[in-house]
This record gives structure tokens, sequence and C-alpha cells, in this order.
């Protein structure tokens, strides 16, 4: 049984299932399907993704840490507990300004 079907059968803390490394970005799967994906994302101080677009809306849940997000230009600072949304074919970057975990969720648009 692979790590990910052992995320669907019993509860897991969320915050736990990705650690940390240094000077990296590291991202695990947990849910992909024809609906979309779920990925957690943990970067380390001062790493980031340089702005890019996604072809569908996507939801960010902090779950550590804090980073700042732009969107179009506009910068969002986000920290533990909060969400934001990443709206489809709008460019986006990400910076994290501590330690931080993320879960994104990518929701496919249905024709």
């Amino acid at each position: 049984m692979s790590e990910q079907d052992q995320i669907a059968d019993e509860a897991k803390e969320l915050v736990s299932l990705l650690q940390y490394q240094d000077d990296s970005i590291v991202s695990r799967v947990l849910l992909k399907n024809q609906g979309g994906t779920v990925t957690l994302f943990a970067f380390d101080k001062g790493s980031g993704l340089s702005e890019h677009t996604a072809p569908f809306d996507a939801l960010v849940a902090v779950i550590d840490g804090e980073a700042e997000i732009e969107i179009v230009g506009k910068s969002h600072k986000v920290r533990t507990g909060e969400v934001l949304k990443l709206p489809a074919n709008q460019p986006h970057a990400v910076r994290a300004t501590s330690r931080f975990k993320m879960l994104l969720m990518m929701i496919k648009a249905q024709a």
C-alpha cells in the first residue's frame, strides 16, 4: 500500500505529512483525480515560486508559517490558518517570508 493510500485510510496530522528541507521547496500530492489535485508544499524561508499561471482556480490554505503571494502584481501576506484564492489564468508568485507550508487545492473547471 502506498503512502497516498494510507492517507485515505486513517486520519493524519496535515502539518506532519511533509517535512521542511534546507534551501528547498518540497511537495507531496495527497489526492489526484479527474476533478483536480490537492498538494502539500513546504518552503524553506526565502524560497519561492516565480510568477506563473494555472489553467484552473486554486485555493491556498496556509497550515504553517507566513508567505507573500502576489496575484496580478498585488501582494497578499498570508499566515497560518488563512486561505487565498488563486484565480485561473492570472499570474501569481509565492515567496516564503518564514518556513511555510501550504495546501494547494486545484479544482478543474467543468465544461
